[in-house]
């Protein structure tokens, strides 16, 4: 894919700054040992559909496997939506684990030379992120032409938007993009101030259930990979921790399996939605967390689209962003 640099780089500039200063002075507590930690702190992120976190959190199913391997560990939690935000906090050390990153948000912290692993897969769910417009006419990328179109730059939306371009030979210049988080890209919709909003999850779904004409969604577009990440410091500190939170992992996926009309429950009530609509969207996603060759593959489309799309400044191998 071509991709104008010049005018991507300029949505992204002060992202890309601040992970790059982040990267570079980094004030990670190194004065942990793996006897003295006693608090762990994670990303808690909901949204689109994270099931496992919301499930886990409602469970506590960190803390029990702790504390069944006789570690009084506590589990904080730390409330951050945004991906610059997420990585510069795993960084600087005041969250040690992220429970649910986008992969751009993991390429774009690499890239600039911060201290960022991906220990393994959170989700993949293409089919969960869309572009809704208010317009039926609009069928096709050559109608986006001149239309002003609202999503999160750096995400996997604004990747479903530029390929989604791309295969009709166009370009982000032939549409006004403006900058905008998934509830302002919708309310913003619903104003009527843009044609086409980029969302995902519950707020996808409602734009379907409210009749908005779905353009595409990212099926074949990007492969919406959500990871879990963690600095290779830390892990190499606490490994036997780590090791815990993956056991924990298992269990979460395995209680999802086990138990689901009750993690469908805990899921409708935290998101405040029908079991009927969490029960249509959870269909989408994928939540195996081992980390496949088609991870991996996505990993480095996702590197080469950031790359061209100006994202970031030199091609990026991401081969080296795996706990070895």
């Amino acid at each position: 894919m071509r991709f104008n640099k010049k005018k991507i780089a300029t949505f992204v500039a002060m992202g890309m700054i601040m992970t790059t200063l982040v990267g570079c002075s980094s004030k990670t507590d190194t004065t942990k040992t793996q006897s003295s930690l006693d608090e762990l702190t994670i990303t808690h992120v909901t949204s689109p559909l994270n099931v496992p976190s919301i499930l886990q959190k409602n469970k506590n199913i960190f803390e029990e496997e702790f504390k069944s391997n006789g570690q009084d560990i506590t589990v904080k939690y730390a409330e951050i939506t945004s991906g610059a935000d997420q990585t510069q906090a795993l960084a600087s050390g005041d969250v040690d684990i992220l429970y649910a990153v986008g992969g751009t948000s993991v390429i774009l912290s690499a890239a600039n030379g911060a201290d960022i692993k991906v220990l393994n897969m959170y989700s993949r769910s293409p089919e969960a992120f869309c572009l809704y417009s208010a317009d039926d006419s609009i069928k096709s990328a050559e109608d986006l032409r001149g239309k002003t179109i609202a999503g999160p730059t750096g995400t996997n939306l604004h990747q479903l938007l530029l390929a989604y371009l791309d295969n009709a030979g166009m370009t982000i210049e032939d549409v006004n993009y403006v900058n905008m988080s998934i509830p302002d890209a919708k309310a913003a919709l619903d104003g009527g101030s843009i044609d086409a909003a980029l969302v995902a999850g519950p707020t996808a779904y409602v734009s379907q259930q409210q009749g908005y004409n779905l353009v595409t969604n990212g099926a074949g577009l990007t492969d919406a990979i959500i990871a879990v990440a963690v600095r290779e410091d830390f892990y190499n500190e606490h490994k036997d921790v780590i090791d815990m939170f993956m056991n924990a992992q298992e269990t979460i996926i395995n209680y999802m399996e086990e138990n689901h009309e009750e993690t469908m429950e805990i899921v409708a009530k935290e998101l405040d939605l029908e079991v009927e609509a969490v029960e249509e969207m959870f269909g989408q996603y994928d939540f195996n967390i081992e980390t496949t060759d088609a991870d991996r593959e996505a990993f480095q489309n996702v590197a080469d689209f950031m790359y061209e799309a100006g994202m970031i400044e030199e091609e990026f191998d991401t081969s080296s962003i795996y706990i070895k």
